[in-house]
Formats: C-alpha cells, structure tokens, sequence
C-alpha cells in the first residue's frame, strides 16, 4: 500500500467529496487533456450518471462542474469567490473555459442528468465532451469520483493500483492489509503512526511531513470555529437550523452546572462535529477525512485529545499518521464512496481511523490499535446512506457526532484489553466491502430509499 496521509486528508470545500471535490478535479483533468485544443474549442458538455445525477443537485455537484471547467481546484478555491463564479456562468451562459477561453455554456443543453444510467464500474461516473465550432468531436473522456475526492478516468479504472500510482514512489513499508502492517512494524520495532512517518519520507522530509500535518490539523479546527460562530439556515431547501452556534453559547453559559456531569465532554464532541458537517452543507472549507461527509468526525476525536486528554503536538500527529494508515487499509481493499458502500464506507471509515488515531495518541499498543480500529468498524456494518433531498444533513451532520463519540468509546473498550480480539481488521474490512456489494443500491446515496423517502411518514 502507497497512499499518503496527504491523500486521505486534503484541503478542500463541501458538501461532498465524492460529488463535489471529484467532479471539480475530473473537470480539470479534462481541462488538462484538452489543453492543446483549447481555442479550437466552441462548447463543452458533461453528462452525469447514476448517484452523481441523482443526488448532485443537492451535493451541488451542477457547481463543481462548473467550477472545474473554469478552472478551480478544490484545494484552492474561496467559497465565496466560486459563488460569484457560478452566478455569472449561470447569467451570461458564457463559461471561461480554464479561466483563459470563453465559450457558451447552456446549462439545459450542456450538463446532462442521467440519474437512470449506472456505468459498471462505479455509480458516480461523468463524462466530458469538447466540440469544435462545426459541432465535431474533439475530445471526450469519463471519470469516475471514486470517493474521499478520489478521481480515476476509464483507463485507470481496470488497474489494480490507485490512479496516484503514476506519481508514487517507492516506500520501505509498502503494506497491503492490517496484518502486513502489524507484522512490518513488528519486524522494525516501529509503531504504525512510526511506519507511516517512514512511508512519508520517501516523498518529503520530516519538517515538510510535520508542517503538512500541522496545516490539516488547523484546517479542521478552524472549521470546528467557522461552525460554532456561525448561525442561520442551512442551504437546498430542508431548511435545517444550525446547531453548532446554539449549542456553543449553552456550553458556555452553562459551564459551571456542567462540571457536575461525567458526560459533559460529550456534548463538546458533539458540538465540534456539528460545527464541521454543518460548515460542510454549506459548502465551507473541509479536509476530507476520509471523506467531506465524515467530515467532522476525525476532527471532534482530535479535539477531544487535544482538550480533554492533555495533547500535544507529537500527540496529534501521531494521531493523525495512524488514522491514515488506517483509512489506507479501507481504501485499499474495500470503498471509502458512500455511493458505493453505503455510509458505512464514509463515516464507518472515519470512526475506525478516529478510533485507531486516538488510541495511538494515548500510547496504546500496536495491536491495541488495530482492535480500536476493528470495534469502531464492526458496529457501523450496514450504515446506509440515505441522504433527504440528496444533500449532505440529514442524517449526515448528526451521524457524525454518534460517530465521534462510538469512536472514543472504541479507543476504550481496545484500551481495556491486550490488542488479542476474535475479528481482525482485515476480516471486518472484508466484511464491510462483501456488505456494501449485498446492500440494495436505493440505500447507496441515490435518496431512493430509506430516510430520504421517508420524511413525510416521520
């Protein structure tokens, strides 16, 4: 396995990184392909398929497209500068292709929604297609956003190595499965958050891995701060009231009475992950982790080290190493795309890292890390992703906070124990992918089943 931390954890806006951040990178890949013919190019159509067409006017995937083929990257791009993009793209019909060749672009005729066409090889599938002025083919090429803002083309697809593998290196501990990580960092005498360090160094040295982690560290708490000061209605139509600001002043207020409670620090955790999933929906800066719909729950487990747990520095970032080598695992061998797996591959994969993250923080074993790792996914086998109204809320905001706190409880039920358990990770991770395959696509981000066709019965 050659997966970066950096890869699993990266800079970008919500609500979705799958049908947000993917389409946004597939659009400039394609910008990419087409660069020697971009003046020859007179209009530009992308076309959308299955879970991206159905649930993309509520993960705003119609604005990445957008966005993309204007030449924004996730990583890079304001929210509100991109808000100012998509208003006068929508109000001219005039798109500058790459931010340097200006083209029309229709929306009715150039981005197609094909929510009933689900291509082979994944449910979120989009296809570019670039004409001349005579209506003549020039280029076309489909992508695939294969989760955690993922991207791979119709070529990659078919290989068995990620489609970063063109820029990876070779890495001393190149694992494959949680036994293959075990054994390795045995073998080295190294701990995994150790073994991944070493990894890293075969792309960067230690203060650029050090600064790289302390910049995704700060990025999720300033999201955790946009979310607690900011209040409203959150946006797509459900109008669901944000939390966060609410339940921050009441912590606040209420301090004191609080101290009373074993379970106070609960209701911080909670807070922390409603802050980032709500800053999320509204298409806020993110770090997917590994996904923009897990997306608080990684963070909130972080803070709680941080805050409750005396951490430090070395702490988070050994928290953070481990939490990707974990979430590598994942991708490797099962889907981290809730389009695919049901959210049981976002925030089942996020509550494993977070859990494993933590307990690595607090000195635990090795294998003490691969239990954490195992309980947290073993009891979120199943979760189905049934977004209402195709947006990134309900259940999505919530679920993250459930998810922070079956977390810290994985940490310590591993911690009360020895690392020796009956269901390794590997089988659990195997469990989870042979789970995702049985469950019914209508569960699998599509809102045709489950809580998002059932509102109006709750």
């Amino acid at each position: 396995m050659n997966v970066s931390a950096f890869d699993l954890f990266k800079l970008g806006i919500g609500p979705s990184s799958s049908h947000t951040m993917g389409p946004m990178t597939a659009a400039c890949r394609f910008l990419e392909r087409l660069a020697g013919q971009l003046e020859q190019t007179a209009r530009v159509q992308a076309t959308l398929y299955a879970s991206l067409a159905l649930t993309g006017r509520g993960h705003a995937t119609d604005r990445a497209v957008i966005l993309g083929l204007s030449g924004f990257e996730p990583r890079r791009l304001d929210p509100d500068q991109a808000d100012k993009v998509v208003t006068d793209v929508r109000a001219n019909q005039w798109l500058n292709l790459a931010g340097q060749h200006g083209i029309v672009f229709d929306e009715a005729r150039d981005l197609l929604w094909e929510s009933r066409i689900r291509l082979p090889q994944h449910p979120n599938a989009l296809k570019f297609s670039a004409f001349d002025a005579a209506g003549d083919l020039l280029a076309e090429r489909t992508y695939f956003s294969i989760g955690g803002g993922f991207v791979r083309d119709e070529d990659e697809m078919g290989l068995n190595t990620p489609p970063e593998a063109a820029a990876l290196v070779e890495v001393p501990y190149p694992f494959d499965s949680g036994e293959e990580l075990l054994q390795m960092a045995s073998d080295a005498g190294l701990t995994i958050a150790e073994l991944m360090r070493a990894n890293e160094r075969a792309r960067r040295v230690d203060e650029a891995i050090d600064a790289g982690l302390d910049e995704v560290a700060d990025a999720m708490y300033a999201c955790i701060d946009r979310g607690m000061r900011t209040d409203g209605i959150l946006p797509g139509g459900l109008n669901v009231q944000r939390r966060a600001f609410q339940v921050h002043q009441s912590l606040m207020s209420d301090a004191d009475k609080r101290l009373a409670d074993p379970l106070a620090a609960l209701d911080w955790v909670n807070l922390w992950a409603l802050a980032v999933n709500e800053e999320n929906a509204a298409g806020g800066r993110v770090v997917t982790a590994p996904t923009n719909g897990a997306a608080g729950l990684v963070p909130a487990v972080l803070r709680y080290y941080d805050r409750f747990c005396q951490g430090t520095q070395a702490g988070r970032h050994t928290f953070l190493l481990t939490a990707a080598a974990i979430g590598a695992l994942y991708k490797k061998n099962a889907s981290i795309s809730g389009a695919e797996v049901g959210c049981q591959g976002e925030v089942g994969v996020a509550c494993s890292m977070a859990a494993a993250g933590f307990a690595a923080a607090l000195g635990a074993s090795n294998a003490q890390i691969e239990n954490a790792a195992e309980i947290a996914m073993e009891h979120n086998l199943g979760l189905t992703c049934d977004p209402i109204g195709g947006l990134v809320q309900i259940p999505c905001i919530e679920r993250n906070a459930m998810g922070a706190v079956k977390a810290i409880d994985a940490c310590r039920l591993a911690l009360l124990g020895d690392g020796q358990h009956t269901v390794s990770l590997d089988k659990v991770i195997a469990t989870m992918k042979r789970t995702g395959e049985d469950m019914s696509h209508i569960y699998k981000e599509t809102s045709l089943g489950g809580l998002a066709v059932n509102l109006a019965e709750c």
